[in-house]
């Protein structure tokens, strides 16, 4: 395995994030799924690594709890025999889970990161591994969000709370690109031409 191939890095794309009431409505980027599908696909016909993180959450009462429904990961994004799956508890992947060490030990210097959701564990496992020295890509339209009630009572729209969460990762800890770009300008030793 070449240290220079960009890993896909597959973040809780469980059954809970198709609840869009439980989340507080209206999800953004309908089309995340097939996205997420589109490059897991290419990833795996190229030999490319990928690694999935499921959210086991300690609240009996979430979705995200490992004896509810929601807990499964989507069909679109299934794991198969050899890719690794790295069970966290907290927003970052990389908090209680041996996944750095997984990146390094396999010479991964690079990760583009798709998932759920944008503002969460999306962002916060993309702001630590771009502190940990990894170059990091997160595919804007494989991901999503939801709308969301500030502190100050004003409610933002799910695009808008996206949008200015990818914002904040671009050029700071993160490159945004698009799922067609992933697509056309990955080279074929793995090395990412954006």
């Amino acid at each position: 395995m070449s240290k220079n191939e960009t890993a896909l890095l597959l973040i809780d794309v469980q059954q809970a994030f198709k609840n869009e009431a439980y989340w507080g409505g209206n999800r953004n980027n309908p089309q995340a799924e097939q996205n997420i599908d589109s490059l897991l696909s290419e990833w795996r016909r190229k030999g490319w690594p990928i690694i999935h993180v499921k959210h086991n959450s300690r609240n009996p009462h979430s979705l995200l709890h490992a004896t509810n429904a929601g807990n499964q990961i989507m069909s679109c994004a299934m794991p198969i025999a050899g890719e690794p799956l790295f069970e966290k508890q907290v927003n970052s992947a990389f908090i209680g889970t041996q996944l750095q060490a997984y990146l390094e030990e396999q010479g991964i210097k690079s990760l583009l990161i798709v998932g759920f959701i944008t503002n969460h564990c999306v962002s916060t496992t993309a702001r630590m591994a771009g502190n940990y020295g990894f170059k990091v890509f997160v595919a804007a339209d494989a991901t999503a969000t939801f709308d969301r009630i500030g502190h100050d009572g004003v409610l933002y729209k799910s695009e808008e709370v996206h949008r200015i969460s990818l914002a904040n990762l671009h050029e700071e800890f993160a490159t945004i690109v698009h799922t067609a770009d992933m697509l056309t300008n990955v080279e074929v030793n793995g090395h990412v031409n954006v």
